[in-house]
């Protein structure tokens, strides 16, 4: 069966479910999606997801399907069984995975961001999605001859100086390509006891085990995946999966030294499982991803960092490749082009980056600096790839493009003659993203602006790992004008370098940086750069704001509005007003402006306006003040809670259709013992419809609960929910509390009427 591994930029859809996600969330909570996100099959094959996101416990794909091309009585057979595959595959490497139509997003936006809610809760913490570094292959090993290099040998007598201390948990960040696995096993082998290896992918076990077999050869090696149950090994090396399936298989204290790859993964359910069942002397959690202030749940379970690696020790310690950075100015504006959190609007993209002039400058720029040197274009599209590989031509240059559409056979006869030195200049736009890289690449153009922090990462890491007499990366962002809040990423932004020099090094060895430094303070090129048409003295500081920085640590107004107890139309009108001043204001489009709040500034206008802070504490009485001061123009709202504590469920869910049926008997029962119905409404006139009742709920005493963030509802499922910390303080004693009150309520007001 042909499989379908061809990528596309974001589409309107796509671009649309951002916009959705962002209004349900707040635009800084989009920057961790990752759009078109590549991962493997389970055959192995390439592929995307429309949208990946990770929230420390596992990862999160949301597909939007256009029916037309998923339908199985509209696609083919083997398109259908294809998409199927493709989805399946996320969900065998542990991943949920939500889909959404097409037409849902432009018919139904409401109903997504209700089911967003529901899906991921209300208050959800996501992190950085950071699979960028290249993988170091062609390495061979050999235990007798095997030479540590310092990182590793530092976390070796980290793990040895922790278990003299009597610690029997640890985590291990090193970046991708390191050799972080290696170092596990060595570390394993000299406690000397019988070792379980985990990991999620099939392909990860099968390589490990290998390992284990190379610098342990002395034992043997089982693997614990699929239809092999080799569980009597000295040493098991398993997927996550098979062993909690059959865990009933092994014992408690079967292995002396536990192993979880991934280990950001170690708070879902499965790999808790695994971790509270086994008492190995000696657990370690392997991970490449960064720590960063939400990730503490890593933490809570592996206790400590061993030993770090990032991208940018990578490089000093001389895993990767120094990198260098040419910045060329181009006259493209790109302050009117629309975006949303993470993303251009494509169509504005094109519009502006699809001109001659661009085009022609890059080619230029080639010729100019880099001539013969192997060269990465990255570039808006396929179209885009298309025509600078013209251009290209046109001069004499052996250029090709390369993408997800070209034949199999045809793309790795381009991407081999590419690393023999047969083709100088290759075009690319997502399909090398997906982990492709060459280490004879010497050059990496950055053509296509991006939002997208992952993605720029992506592409940087094509060009750093290390090759034999390639002395660094050269990288040339193209830099087009932007305004504050849409300014595409850059090196500089990604090093945090506030100075930039032509060519100077934003990645290496601090030794390197001074020493270059150095040079140019002297108004001298290094001497990689003396062929390079550019001036020492060139001097320029790069202004790196970044309003998801300057985010970080404020309060939304979305966020505001949880935590006081007011309604969200009064701070609203505060901040149009003036009254209430944003400290940050980002203008995501023409008509919405995201507002963010620091705390004291919120705490300052808590006390001018005699507002009061809602927090899990006081939630609860804040609710059962409400109850007690409710007005009683009707009586809605009593009634509204008695059906609601009636119908609602262990988690706080009441179906809006039962309560609708509660408030039809309460009021029907009234009429039949003869007594007063209510003032002017569809109850004391009577012949009412079911809808006309929901109605009434949702724009009468239901409302007043949500604006003081007390209920929401899911209009998709057609239920209501109390907010989790009111509910959890719900006992049977305070059920009856709020009924009485409820009942103390209709009486006075049903009195009141009557006279």
């Amino acid at each position: 069966m042909k499989r379908n591994k061809s990528v596309k930029s974001l589409t309107p859809p796509e671009y649309q479910f951002v916009n959705l996600f962002s209004e349900t969330f707040g635009a800084e909570k989009a920057e961790f999606l990752c759009p078109q996100f590549p991962f493997h099959d389970i055959y192995q094959d390439n592929r995307f997801a429309d949208f990946v996101l990770d929230n420390g416990r596992q990862r999160i794909a949301f597909e939007i399907d256009d029916e037309s091309s998923h339908h199985k009585n509209v696609v083919s057979a083997d398109k259908f069984q294809d998409d199927l595959l493709r989805q399946n595959s996320m969900i065998f490497l542990g991943w949920s995975v939500y889909r959404w139509a097409v037409k849902q997003l432009q018919d139904q936006p409401e109903t997504v961001k209700d089911e967003l809610r529901l899906f991921l809760g209300n208050h959800p913490q996501f992190r950085f999605i950071e699979d960028y570094l290249p993988t170091q292959r062609g390495r061979t090993l050999d235990a007798s001859q095997l030479e540590l290099r310092e990182h590793q040998q530092e976390a070796l007598n980290k793990l040895a100086e922790m278990r003299q201390n009597h610690e029997t948990i640890a985590l291990l960040h090193h970046a991708t390509g390191t050799g972080k696995t290696i170092t596990a096993i060595l570390d394993a082998k000299s406690v000397g006891e019988r070792i379980l290896f985990l990991a999620h992918t099939k392909e990860l076990v099968e390589q490990t085990a290998k390992r284990f077999n190379t610098l342990w050869a002395d034992k043997t090696v089982g693997l614990f995946i699929e239809e092999k149950k080799e569980q009597d090994a000295y040493i098991v090396c398993g997927s996550i999966q098979s062993v909690a399936l059959h865990i009933d298989l092994f014992s408690a204290n079967d292995f002396g030294y536990l192993i979880i790859d991934e280990a950001h993964h170690a708070t879902a359910d499965t790999y808790q499982k695994i971790l509270s069942f086994f008492n190995p002397k000696f657990t370690l959690g392997l991970t490449a991803t960064p720590e960063r202030a939400d990730e503490l749940d890593i933490l809570s379970v592996f206790k400590k960092t061993a030993h770090k690696l990032d991208l940018k020790t990578a490089v000093e310690i001389g895993e990767l490749t120094p990198v260098r950075c040419l910045r060329i100015r181009t006259n493209i504006d790109l302050t009117k082009v629309r975006y949303n959190s993470i993303q251009y609007n494509s169509r504005d993209l094109e519009e502006k980056i699809f001109v001659p002039e661009r085009n022609q400058l890059i080619v230029e720029t080639w010729t100019k600096f880099v001539k013969n040197k192997r060269t990465v274009v990255f570039c808006v599209s396929i179209k885009h790839a298309e025509e600078l590989v013209a251009l290209f031509q046109q001069e004499g240059i052996r250029a090709e493009s390369v993408s997800g559409k070209m034949k199999i056979s045809k793309r790795s006869e381009v991407l081999n003659d590419f690393a023999e030195g047969k083709i100088k200049v290759l075009c690319a736009c997502d399909l090398l993203n997906e982990g492709w890289d060459c280490p004879q690449t010497e050059v990496l153009f950055m053509a296509r602006p991006t939002m997208s922090k992952l993605l720029y990462l992506q592409q940087l890491g094509r060009g750093m790992r290390l090759y034999k007499d390639k002395e660094c990366l050269i990288v040339f962002d193209f830099v087009d004008n932007a305004n504050q809040f849409n300014i595409p990423y850059s090196l500089h932004r990604i090093a945090e370098l506030k100075t930039y020099r032509h060519g100077g090094l934003a990645f290496a060895p601090e030794n390197e940086k001074q020493v270059d430094e150095d040079l140019y303070r002297r108004g001298e090129k290094p001497k990689i750069l003396i062929d390079y048409p550019i001036d020492a003295l060139d001097y320029e500081v790069i202004d790196l704001f970044n309003w998801q920085d300057e985010a970080k640590g404020m309060i939304s107004q979305m966020e505001f509005v949880r935590q006081v107890n007011v309604q969200s139309a009064t701070i609203a009108d505060k901040i149009k007003h003036g009254e209430l001043l944003p400290d940050l204001s980002v203008p995501i489009s023409e008509h919405r402006t995201f507002n963010y709040f620091k705390r004291e500034t919120i705490e300052k206008a808590v006390e001018k306006f005699g507002w009061t802070f809602i927090t899990d504490n006081n939630r609860y009485e804040i609710f059962l003040d409400f109850v007690k001061k409710m007005n009683m123009a009707y009586s809605y709202k009593p009634v509204f809670l008695k059906a609601f504590l009636a119908n609602v469920n262990e988690k706080g869910i009441a179906k809006l259709e039962d309560i609708a049926a509660y408030f039809r008997t309460f009021y029907e029962q009234r009429r039949k013992d003869g007594l007063i119905v209510e003032k002017q409404s569809i109850y004391s006139k009577g012949n009412y419809t079911n809808n006309e009742v929901i109605k009434n709920i949702l724009s009468n005493p239901f409302k007043v609960f949500e604006e003081m963030n007390l209920m929401r509802h899911t209009k998709t499922l057609g239920f209501i929910q109390i907010v989790e910390t009111v509910w959890k303080n719900i006992n049977e004693a305070n059920k009856n509390e709020i009924l009485k009150i409820c009942d103390e309520k209709l009486n006075d007001y049903f009195e009141t009427i009557k006279l």
